[in-house]
């Protein structure tokens, strides 16, 4: 797809340079994407389509707060991995 992207076991679960240079996408839960979206709308807001309504979240870079895409990127991360994979980490 042309940006680089983060697996595991072969399953995307955040990508950067999407939709754009300074974006990334963060694959959440829905419900977590609602929440980062109420709790800060310039830094985080849904893709675009059935894809955004799934949690795919689009992050501006330069104005997310380490901490706030540090824990979305662990969410992300557990919820694509096995479930043999999470429980030994």
């Amino acid at each position: 797809m042309d940006h680089p992207d983060f697996r595991v076991k072969n399953r995307i679960f955040a990508t950067i340079g999407y939709p754009g240079p300074g974006w990334a996408m963060i694959k959440l839960a829905p419900e977590e994407q609602e929440w980062l979206v109420r709790s800060d709308p310039h830094t985080f807001t849904p893709v675009t389509g059935a894809w955004g309504r799934a949690g795919c979240t689009n992050v501006r870079l330069r104005s997310a707060r380490k901490g706030q895409v540090r824990e979305a990127l662990i969410s992300a991360w557990r919820k694509r991995a096995p479930k043999s994979l999470v429980a030994r980490l």
